[in-house]
């Protein structure tokens, strides 16, 4: 079977009344359009609790779920004069992360203190989720309430005796009145997603999650279980280019700042944290993507935190050797050199892969393999029945031609771009730009650019504006490739540059994109009617 599937982050869905933010509400409003159409996966970033700076990479939790996305007109003991009134402070634009973060947490800790006499039936419900989530909710709860007495996640800001595990039990267990809030918050949140998940099976679409190769220094996860933790070093990916943005990337890559696994002791428990880290996401998700699953097999890692990059800038390798005490970014555990560490690489890989596999049961694994690929790693994922991600204009044949979207692989997610990318019509206008500006280098014969791989693939000359005569022949193209997963974003069918992360970059606008329209507005686009032709041309549709 294949599919037809549409990026769409929860913080970028609008519906009516909702309070600057996407909500699960408006999430199955979207679904419904979405099956209205044909369209088989819905495709969402994380969705766990961020920390401050607002990135679903950068969760402080690996299970705990982000309250901003309650719908809150379902939430016990809401004031509905409360929600209106809060209504008339949040914008109708981009996402106001410190604005919606006052008005929902407002309006919750109003909620909250009205639940003891409004509990009714729900009460019972909410013991047995505490009971049975107690294996991850204890210590998040603590981890969130000494979060917000510090007014900080970074753990390792804390005054010294809440930097041990056993002081910040002791601590947190004094505001038992917090630890219920915080506990009651994941209740609400998990509640809801459960809800989305069971009217996307009404509905027949799957739920994409995606389930990030980190996780965030300053966590529940990182300062509970430190021993699982390598934080002499940081998660990153090598040098890059084409990042024309960032000199950093460009000289010494990028620095995610995730601590290291330390693999060997999680294997030797048969990986507890990562079972229970991919059970709780099947509880939402049909399938699930492994955000840089390169990761698996080996890591590109950085001896210094990312608040320190700007000391490196200016420094050569020598220079940066000095002040880490020898040590530089590298591959972590071992660079693919020799051929006894590409065995030993993939040797990790598929042993961590198979555990992801076994922990996912019936959901399936979807790969993120972009960047700088091992030529062994997408023939192994190919062997797990893992899809690997297929660009069209970057995976080329060995003569620099694209390949025809009948030659690819069945075992594949196809896609133009990724949220960390432009979309179609940012990236056609930015290559006709630059062709212009360099029209010596050409984009005629075979394919010498990007933009012609890309026209290639869609039976179409790079010339042009941007338009529907562009438009429609790469998503038809697209649609119709033998991938088994086939999906566009949100700005790709409604024809807009706005980006929904620029990497290497904090705060601005990352992760603030929203959707003009509600479901129901939308649904009256002629686009979507357009692709509900394109995927049932291609046999994608759900009623095939």
């Amino acid at each position: 079977m294949r599919f037809a599937g549409l990026l769409l982050p929860v913080f970028s869905v609008r519906r009516d009344g909702d309070l600057g933010i996407g909500d699960t509400r408006g999430l199955t409003e979207w679904i419904d359009l979405c099956a209205d159409h044909e369209v088989g996966f819905v495709q969402l970033l994380p969705i766990h609790e961020m920390g401050l700076d607002d990135s679903p990479y950068n969760a402080i939790s690996s299970v705990a779920l982000e309250p901003l996305f309650l719908t809150m007109e379902e939430v016990p003991g809401i004031d509905l004069a409360e929600l209106d009134r809060a209504r008339q402070g949040v914008g109708a634009g981009e996402v106001d992360y410190a604005t919606v973060r006052s008005a929902k947490g407002g309006l919750l800790e109003s909620a909250w203190t009205r639940w003891p006499q409004q509990a009714g039936g729900l009460r019972p419900e909410f013991a047995r989720f505490c009971r049975e989530e107690e294996g991850w909710l204890a210590d998040y709860t603590v981890f969130r309430v000494l979060m917000e007495e510090c007014q900080t996640a970074a753990w390792e800001q804390w005054p010294e005796p809440l930097k041990e595990v056993h002081e910040a039990r002791s601590a947190a267990t004094a505001r038992p009145e917090r630890l219920d809030y915080f506990a009651w918050l994941q209740w609400l949140i998990f509640r809801q997603w459960r809800q989305v998940r069971a009217h996307a099976d009404r509905r027949g679409v799957r739920l994409m999650g995606d389930i990030p190769i980190g996780v965030s220094r300053s966590s529940a996860d990182v300062f509970f279980h430190r021993d699982d933790f390598d934080l002499g070093w940081c998660g990153g990916a090598p040098p890059e280019r084409m990042f024309e943005h960032d000199e950093f990337i460009r000289k010494w890559g990028q620095n995610w700042g995730i601590p290291l696994y330390h693999w060997d002791r999680m294997r030797a428990g048969n990986f507890p944290w990562w079972r229970r880290r991919i059970g709780k996401l099947t509880d939402v998700f049909h399938l699930f993507r492994i955000d840089h699953v390169l990761g698996f097999y080996r890591i590109y890692a950085f001896p210094w935190t990312p608040d320190r990059n700007g000391e490196f800038l200016a420094l050569n390798g020598a220079e940066a050797a000095e002040k880490t005490g020898g040590l530089l970014p590298r591959w972590v555990p071992r660079p693919d050199d020799y051929e006894t560490n590409r065995q030993a690489n993939l040797a990790d890989g598929d042993r961590r892969l198979r555990m992801v596999q076994e922990a996912a049961g019936g959901a399936e694994v979807v790969a993120e393999d972009l960047g700088c690929v091992p030529g062994y790693v997408r023939p192994h994922l190919t062997t797990l029945g893992i899809p690997g991600f297929r660009i069209p204009h970057w995976d080329l044949d060995e003569e620099k031609n694209v390949i025809p979207g009948d030659q690819l692989p069945e075992c594949s997610f196809a896609t133009y771009a990724t949220h960390d990318h432009d979309s179609i019509p940012a990236m056609w206008e930015g290559f006709r730009r630059r062709a212009a500006e360099n029209p010596a280098g050409g984009c005629a014969g075979r394919v010498e650019t990007a933009w012609q791989a890309l026209a290639d693939f869609a039976g179409i000359q790079p010339e042009g504006a941007f338009g529907d005569d562009v438009l429609w022949p790469l998503v038809e193209a697209l649609m119709a490739c033998r991938s088994r997963y086939a999906a566009i974003m949100i700005t790709d069918l409604y024809r807009l540059s706005a980006r929904i992360n620029q990497p290497g970059t904090l705060g601005g606008r990352n992760w603030s994109f929203r959707v003009a329209d509600t479901a129901a507005r939308s649904a009256k686009r002629p686009q979507w009617a357009k692709w509900r032709e394109a995927i049932q041309k291609s046999n994608r549709g759900l009623s095939k």
